[in-house]
């Protein structure tokens, strides 16, 4: 992801993911299973990504470079306790 645009446009197709995957449901075309295995992935992802977004815009405020920022793993976004 090059820049805060592209992250944008990442965190948005990942959120129609999400709505076509709940769409999915209710239409019975994934079980509930298969529906929560993938808005699990889908929802790292997307917190993934706010995370590189909220670190480029914290450098940049900073007067740091934003391209300094890197996308942290699962592990780390997704324990991070303040």
């Amino acid at each position: 992801m090059a820049d805060d645009i592209d992250i944008q446009q990442h965190i948005k197709d990942l959120i129609a993911t999400e709505h076509e995957l709940r769409d999915r449901l209710t239409k019975g075309e994934v079980s509930k299973d298969e529906e929560h295995a993938e808005l699990k992935s889908v929802e790292i992802e997307l917190d993934r990504c706010w995370d590189l977004l909220r670190q480029r815009r914290a450098l940049r405020e900073y007067g740091e470079n934003p391209s300094d920022a890197t996308l942290r793993g699962e592990g780390t976004v997704e324990n991070y306790l303040g």
